[in-house]
């Protein structure tokens, strides 16, 4: 049983996906956590241009 449990601790297989996993969820969090904090500036440019684009084809274009 504690050959067992020796092993269990030592063993290293597994603890790259482990690692990947969580490097990745970081990532996941970062991002999302950007795009919330930049989100509406984003919004604001996007209508501005779209705004452009309208006035410069007098297009009706719905946004």
């Amino acid at each position: 049983m504690l050959d067992q449990m020796k092993r269990l601790v030592v063993e290293e297989e597994g603890q790259a996906l482990t690692e990947y996993g969580l490097l990745i969820g970081l990532i996941a969090v970062a991002v999302i956590a950007t795009l919330v904090l930049i989100g509406p500036e984003l919004d604001r440019l996007f209508n501005s241009i779209l705004t452009e684009l309208k006035g410069a084809t007098g297009s009706t274009l719905n946004p």
